[in-house]
């Protein structure tokens, strides 16, 4: 029996399609990074304080992480086309609401909607993709995410800062609409994806309950422990415990469930395991080094929003160089391995070289901290979903898919709890060495030195460049230590990301999408294994003749990744 090789990157076929789900991705970026560089003036506005700061990222991060595994669990369900649409508008009218927030319980409140949203985001497009392109043509079109990253994560925090310098804050949290509006209409008409067979379905919604209480208690805790109530409390014990129990009741459902949220049999596979140990580390150098780079710039080094938007962009020029150049290594030698195992180098290099900055830190030497951090992140994000894709079992593609990056959106969620907890202990103990040198430089201003004081007394984070030179020289300076002793944490959890990286299978990567797989597995080829059939399809163009004793063999000697 023979067949022709199927046109799987075809650009006929796939870039319609791609540009409506590349622009559904680029509404979620743009939304998020038009308000990082403008979040420390939003919270001053709103009388917020540094956890008021942090929850508002945690937020959107937290209902991401939770919602993302349910995305994918739905996506191997329901029509994938449906539901990125469903988080498309979920997103953007939460996004839309949070921009007449009148506090920040009422931001807080709206980003965590908007969570729900870019969870499903983050997992369908990365389901959808593999539907329409393998894993080894994918790194072609590494130009067209540069594209949509470069604009998203560079124009989003400098338009950010001009709208915010300009019409106010607010109006950052309108301008991702008309995109959003763009993406729905392109994807409705070029995104066809293959029909599903019907099948009877099952949502888990008491591992959905169970999930969410074990990581929301997990981050209240963080947040909260050493400020609100004491480390060694009641509180501590009871939600520390809490999501103990949660988590283990979390396992014993998921054991048992015909349908579960996170099928654990996944981590049989020795790639998928350590591809989520490895995303933990990615999802805290990216999410918590860029939250907490943008608050560096504005209040270690007086930067205005603008201003703040500009100076991070070595390390989004990182990111971008990093991931289109390898990407397109990948897809002409095939080899992954070397370029992950650098990345993890990167990391490493990155984020222990920004917990060393001070106020006064040369920029150019920031600069080339962001870049090795970009770099890393760059090379490891796309790449770990990459390879998980390439050996999980296609009918559980969108579980695999997603929880590769449930653990980095959790990786990020708890990440930027830790560092803001530090940040926020460290900037208090740091204020109450310097107040002295702070009583004095306040006197020294006179009448001017009143509202300055009143400012500094609050709970409310201050804005650092409107501040006199001799005070907001001092202010800089804690929240320079503070943000770089913030830093430190993520470097233990860098080193076990290469260590997992380190151990990865070396498995090649096929030139066959999901539905292709799909297909080969109904005729017959899954019996063969379906990493060979896929391998002899791919280089012979034919698909192999099955004779009787291999059809006989057991389906227990079926290679791991493969059979779920």
């Amino acid at each position: 029996m023979t067949s022709s090789v199927p046109e799987t990157a075809a650009p006929r076929r796939v870039l319609p399609a791609l540009i409506g789900l590349l622009l559904g991705m680029f509404v979620s970026m743009l939304a998020s990074t038009v308000v990082s560089t403008s979040l420390p003036v939003i919270v001053h506005d709103l009388s917020g304080d540094q956890n008021a700061y942090t929850w508002v990222v945690t937020a959107t991060l937290l209902t991401t992480a939770i919602s993302t595994p349910i995305w994918g669990k739905l996506a191997d369900l329901f029509n994938r086309k449906v539901l990125i649409q469903v988080a498309i508008g979920i997103f953007v009218l939460a996004t839309a609401a949070a921009g007449f927030s009148q506090n920040t319980d009422m931001l807080i409140a709206f980003r965590a909607v908007q969570g729900l949203g870019a969870g499903g985001l983050a997992a369908l497009s990365q389901v959808i993709m593999a539907d329409i392109i393998s894993p080894r043509e994918r790194g072609r079109y590494m130009g067209l995410f540069g594209a949509v990253m470069a604009v998203a994560t560079v124009g989003g925090p400098l338009l950010g800062g001009v709208i915010t310098d300009a019409f106010g804050w607010r109006f950052n949290f309108f301008v991702a609409l008309p995109f959003a509006v763009a993406a729905l209409v392109i994807q409705q008409r070029t995104l066809h994806l293959p029909a599903r067979a019907p099948r009877k379905v099952k949502i888990d919604y008491l591992g959905i309950v169970l999930l969410s209480t074990a990581v929301s208690l997990l981050l209240i805790w963080i947040t909260n422990a050493g400020r609100t109530f004491e480390w060694a409390s009641t509180e501590t014990l009871l939600m520390v415990g809490g999501a103990v129990l949660a988590a283990i009741l979390f396992v014993l459902v998921e054991l048992r469930s015909s349908e579960p949220l996170v099928p654990l049999t996944l981590f049989r596979d020795a790639t998928f395991t350590l591809a989520t140990i490895a995303s933990i580390a990615t999802g805290l150098a990216m999410f918590g080094t860029s939250v907490f780079l943008s608050q560096y710039m504005q209040m270690a080094r007086g930067a205005t929003p603008t201003e703040a938007g500009v100076m991070t962009i070595p390390m989004i020029a990182g990111l971008l160089l990093a991931s289109i150049v390898v990407g397109a290594l990948i897809t002409r030698f095939g080899h992954w391995k070397p370029f992950l195992i650098a990345g993890g180098v990167l990391l490493i290099a990155g984020t222990y070289l920004l917990s060393t900055i001070h106020y006064d830190t040369n920029f150019a030497l920031v600069s080339l901290y962001m870049f090795l951090l970009g770099a890393g992140v760059g090379m490891t994000m796309q790449n770990l979903v990459l390879i998980v894709q390439n050996t999980a079992d296609p009918a559980r593609m969108g579980a695999a898919s997603s929880g590769v990056t449930f653990f980095r959106s959790l990786g990020g969620t708890i990440g930027v709890s830790v560092m803001g907890a530090v940040l926020a202990d460290t900037a208090t103990r740091l204020f109450t060495d310097r107040a002295t040198d702070l009583q004095t430089a306040i006197v020294g201003l006179g009448a001017a030195g009143a509202p300055v004081a009143e400012a500094l007394q609050s709970d409310t984070i201050p804005q650092v460049s409107t501040l006199p030179e001799v005070v907001r020289v001092i202010v800089e300076d804690i929240y320079a230590q503070s943000i770089a002793h913030a830093f430190l944490i993520a470097v233990p959890v860098a080193v076990v990301s290469l260590i997992a990286i380190v151990f990865l299978p070396n498995r090649p990567l096929t030139r066959m999408t999901t539905s292709e797989r799909v297909a080969a597995s109904e005729a017959d080829l899954a019996t063969v294994s379906v990493p060979a059939g896929m391998a002899t399809l791919s280089t012979t163009g034919t698909v192999p003749t099955v004779d009787a004793e291999t059809r006989r063999r057991p389906r227990s000697d079926a290679p791991v990744g493969e059979d779920g």
